[in-house]
């Protein structure tokens, strides 16, 4: 049986078949074994069917080149031949398109090599250019090439220039650029360098730290700390206790917490100035209940005695830390800081335990008061807003798409606009988010835009009235003009494709809307496309999943002693067309539920095409028992699929030096950066939605066709290959049971 999260094992022809309608006899199974392609014809079979049998049990492995030498010489078998010779085709364009790109990456490393030789390397952006070659050129290296890449001399020196630059900017404070310009590109072209990785952490938490004492245009630091108690914290502790899915490691969150504490320090020692410049203008807020003046050295040189004295104590304590001696250690370091430091008190109860709970792991998180209403939006995919989807391009907030049956649809907003303004305030230097939180706000308020179009000289300002929008999860292969889904992807095969963004709590409802529309119109096979979709509900998660299992366990959660088993219904499955699922690296959570659950050998649902998942493995819970209007979200339980099997961490699968995590592919299509991007583009130009009413004159939509489309996506077409040879194989079983 097939074992899809271990990739060590052995795999057999196991009962895969089981996807096509009405089964098939167990005379016609071949034995296959996952490294070798023999094929074994059963004797007594009908021959025909059970080299269709053998070769697509291949296809289903991703075996194309094996299938292919079972079939070449059967002219028969002409519609799987078809199969394998549309997938050469696909491996043939990408290997060609592979080739020409590597060429062009290898003739400007070798001018960039030429000018590093001849010129030096001394600017940062000079810098940034050789390391953004050297990424590319990566990607189509074996390991051998890339070590002896990071072995020549002008790769050396400007990993050397980049540390040196890197400890520039460092000691002026500048802890982003140094991150940005320098680690980041050393982290990327050498992630097995933990010294790179961990000084690259650590530049990022220092940048985190200087953000958390400065104002943006969406909201000053009071405003962003509003309602942060050390009480909050200590009643979170205690939910944790209980509920937490393992043992609590106060040493390790201590620690963590602490050491957050030590860079505070180091960050106000060299930001000293920029910093200061920020505390007058919170000072003089009128808002602000915190006035701050930053510490003196005395001062950061008694903070930084007193730390050490309690990360000594907690690091050499014979019998470990418990839960009170942790509220013992967090009230040690506020008194401390009342008489050395003076931080801001809410801003560093907000770092010890953003820091404590990173001791734990990366998903178990404080949302303060400020923080919940954000949150919400992000788990419900509801909120008040305008209905539109921004992002940056170029430096500029721009609106990428419209959601239909919204203010901002009938506005005269257009995909394409530039937002400048929102109610007077620049966004040139305004982050995404802090864009979403200004055009948002309650129903029945209005906001004003001043927006750019292309091709007209003068800014415009629009007004539109917020009102309550529910972000669609369900998406097709393409929208219309007017705004309708496209959702059947091969018309003459009738194939249809389904793509879900996130697992809210309507998604099941509309997934199921989108089902039977695809059946009535005689929908004969699915693609469900999970990429990018990084998670959301348990129960929408299990919900998808009962549409296609008739019986049996769908995913089994496991709490610190209590187990959750969660099964499907029968009376809620759909037909048994086959099945495909699309994967990732950005399939998380939720997505790996129901891909693992799918394709796990109790059901062998699906065939699971694409990359190996994020590997979260594990269920968050949520929690209002810190009080105060806080929310406290924990790691309640780990998941494991049907046949027991449990979803494996990423963080903790790495540290074993293993690569296992997640749920695997059957067939495995990994997309190069230029790939990735291509096909994101061509996503989203199916997915654009432009006003109502757009004047003809204007530039016309950029649609691709479902050709287009699926010469953009190779994961998408392998896919669509997958299902026509389910068909072709179900084909086959019905006409050799006609003949018997």
């Amino acid at each position: 049986m097939k074992k899809r999260i271990v990739l060590t094992m052995i795999v057999f022809l196991s009962a895969v078949y089981g996807h096509c309608p009405g089964g098939i006899a167990a005379t016609t199974k071949a034995v296959i074994a996952a490294q070798s392609a023999a094929v074994e014809v059963p004797k007594g079979a009908s021959t025909e069917s059970s080299i269709v049998d053998a070769a697509c049990e291949l296809i289903y492995q991703g075996k194309f080149d094996a299938a292919g030498k079972v079939v070449v010489e059967r002219s028969r078998l002409g519609r799987l031949a078809k199969v394998i010779e549309e997938y050469n085709d696909i491996k043939q364009r990408r290997q060609s398109t592979r080739e020409d790109a590597y060429e062009e990456q290898l003739a400007e490393l070798e001018k960039i090599r030429s000018g590093a030789d001849s010129n030096g390397i001394n600017d940062i952006n000079d810098v940034k250019k050789i390391f953004g070659i050297i990424v590319k050129t990566r990607e189509f290296m074996d390991d051998a090439e890339k070590e002896q890449l990071l072995s020549e001399s002008f790769v050396k020196r400007a990993f050397q220039r980049a540390i040196e630059k890197a400890a520039e900017f460092e000691s002026k404070g500048k802890w982003l650029e140094a991150y940005s310009a320098c680690y980041s590109w050393l982290q990327s072209i050498d992630p097995n360098n933990e010294e790179y990785s961990e000084h690259a952490e650590q530049l990022l938490d220092k940048a985190t730290i200087v953000s958390s004492f400065q104002d943006s245009p969406c909201e000053s630091r009071s405003e962003r700390y509003a309602g942060v108690k050390k009480e909050l914290f200590i009643r979170a502790l205690d939910a944790l206790k209980r509920y937490y899915v393992t043992i609590v490691d106060y040493r390790q969150m201590a620690s963590k917490a602490i050491r957050r504490c030590e860079l505070l320090g180091e960050v106000m020692a060299l930001s000293f100035s920029d910093i200061s410049e920020s505390m007058d203008v919170v000072s003089a807020n009128k808002n602000s209940e915190e006035p701050f003046s930053p510490p003196g050295k005395e001062q950061l040189s008694a903070w930084s005695v007193g730390l050490a004295a309690i990360i000594d104590e907690v690091e050499n304590s014979p019998i470990g830390v418990n839960k009170d001696q942790f509220v013992d250690v967090f009230e040690k370091v506020l008194v401390l800081n009342r008489v050395t430091a003076r931080l801001p008190q809410r801003v560093l109860i907000a770092q010890f335990v953003e820091a404590a709970f990173s001791g734990l792991d990366r998903y178990t998180v404080m949302v303060w008061p400020r923080q919940v209403q954000e949150f919400e939006k992000m788990m419900t995919n509801q909120f008040t807003g305008i209905g539109i989807e921004i992002s940056k391009q170029k430096g500029l907030l721009t609106v990428a798409s419209l959601l239909p049956d919204t203010p901002a649809y009938n506005s005269g907003l257009d995909a394409g606009d530039v937002i400048e303004l929102v109610d007077g305030i620049e966004t040139k230097d305004m982050s995404l988010m802090c864009a979403v939180r200004t055009i948002t706000g309650p129903a029945g308020t209005k906001v004003v835009l001043t927006i750019n179009r292309s091709g007209e000289e003068k800014t415009k300002e629009i007004t539109i009235t917020r009102a309550r929008i529910i972000v669609p999860t369900i998406r097709g292969w393409q929208r219309t003009a007017v705004g309708k889904r496209l959702y059947m992807i091969d018309e003459e095969n009738k194939i249809g494709y389904v793509r879900l963004t996130s697992f809210s709590g309507k998604t099941a409802d509309a997934f199921e809307k989108v089902l039977k529309e695809l059946e009535a119109e005689g929908m004969r096979g699915l693609i469900l496309d999970l990429r990018f979709n990084t998670g959301g509900l348990l129960d929408s998660a299990v919900a998808i999943t009962d549409k296609f299992i008739d019986k049996g366990l769908i995913v089994s959660t496991r709490p610190r002693g209590l187990w959750t088993y969660l099964s499907a219904s029968k009376r809620k499955t759909h037909p048994n067309y086959p099945l495909v699922v699309l994967i990732n690296s950005y399939s998380a959570s939720a997505s790996e539920i129901v891909a693992g659950a799918l394709a796990d050998e109790r059901h062998e649902r699906a065939i699971l095409v694409g990359e190996r998942t994020h590997g979260k493995g594990s269920v968050q819970g949520i929690t209002h028992y810190p009080g105060g209007g806080a929310r406290l979200k924990y790691t309640m339980a780990y998941y494991h699929l049907p046949s027991g099997q449990r979803v494996e961490s990423r963080d903790a699968v790495k540290k074993e030096g293993r690569n296992d995590w997640g749920v695997g592919p059957d067939i495995e299509v990994k997309l190069r950066t230029d790939e990735l991007r291509r096909m994101s583009e061509f996503q989203r130009d199916n997915s654009v939605l432009v006003q109502a009413g757009r004047d003809k004159n204007n530039a016309a939509l950029k649609k691709h066709t479902v050709e287009e489309t699926l010469a953009s996506d190779p994961q998408l077409a392998v896919g669509v290959l997958v299902i026509k040879s389910k068909l072709i194989q179900a084909s086959s079983m019905a006409s050799n049971a006609d003949r018997s």
